[in-house]
């Protein structure tokens, strides 16, 4: 196995590692499976879930969000494991999970994937300025949010990233968010403070909760039709992150399609962000993409 460039990008993913990441991820991989966090009898594991959620490509999440450092991405693994047990992660997995209030939940707080951005990302978006929080949980609960948003994010991993890869000839790991603040004022933020903080928590890398489906899977989020104020905050905020992370993340006024559209084809977005986008039904319940040949209408 020949060594990656030293400054290759992807350093610490599959087909770029080097001998020592190579030795750290087999090293993580034996630990793990003698200690019963990986089961013994994954096989019949994989065949339930439907996909394999303890390959080489998800063991290098938890190394990567870790710096390859074992004891911390140990940690992160086995809270990881402990949380999908008692959330049942695994079943909603295996089984889905029967949401029949979506249609109506959409019209007052659509969340949901459409099409793909110009890296072949699955497209995540989230509409919070729609948001009523009255008429939203006449219709469902948080918590029931909360598993729908689970159901939703296991499809991203076991159907919507291999179907991208496909369709991109290469390996996608990662999603393109747009969180759109339109009409979103202060109130709404509080009004869904418990829900988004649990929300954000999963498929995030979150050191301080340790929840998580699985780790580094956001590529770049654009928050768009941000007030102001929440760019100030940005700005605040900013300095105590992480590089890589603030290289992820674009906060953008109401004059954001240009930038955005350097990300995404005006053909996948939906068009009323901006794009050329409208898919019969409207593209928040069309589940348009490359893991979906005949979208819903």
């Amino acid at each position: 196995m020949s060594a990656p460039a030293a400054n290759d990008p992807l350093s610490g993913h599959p087909g770029h590692l080097s001998e020592t990441q190579q030795a750290t991820l087999t090293k993580f991989r034996e630990e793990l499976t003698a200690e019963g966090s990986i089961p013994a009898n994954r096989d019949e594991v994989v065949a339930t879930l439907g996909y394999d959620r303890f390959d080489d490509q998800t063991l290098l999440r938890f190394l990567r969000a870790r710096k390859f450092d074992i004891p911390k991405a140990k940690l992160m693994w086995n809270n990881n494991e402990k949380w999908r047990k008692e959330f049942g992660a695994d079943d909603i997995a295996a089984n889905g999970y029967d949401y029949p209030e979506l249609r109506e939940v959409n019209k007052y707080y659509p969340q949901f994937y459409h099409k793909t951005d110009r890296e072949g990302r699955p497209i995540y978006i989230e509409q919070l300025g729609k948001l009523d929080i009255n008429k939203l949980y006449a219709l469902t609960t948080q918590d029931r949010q909360l598993h729908h948003l689970v159901h939703e994010y296991e499809k991203f991993l076991k159907s919507r990233l291999p179907a991208c890869s496909k369709e991109a000839g290469q390996l996608v790991e990662t999603s393109c968010t747009i969180l759109d603040l339109y009409n979103a004022g202060i109130s709404s933020f509080y009004k869904v403070k418990d829900y988004v903080g649990a929300a954000s928590s999963i498929g995030q890398n979150n050191s301080d909760t340790n929840m998580f489906l699985d780790p580094e899977t956001m590529g770049h989020m654009f928050i768009i039709n941000a007030p102001y104020l929440f760019s100030t905050v940005w700005s605040l905020i900013k300095p105590w992150l992480d590089e890589a992370t603030v290289r992820k993340i674009h906060i953008l006024g109401k004059n954001y399609k240009t930038e955005l559209l350097q990300y995404i084809p005006e053909e996948n977005l939906p068009a009323d962000l901006g794009g050329k986008c409208n898919c019969p039904g409207g593209c928040s319940l069309s589940d348009a993409g490359p893991w979906n040949p005949s979208p819903a209408a």
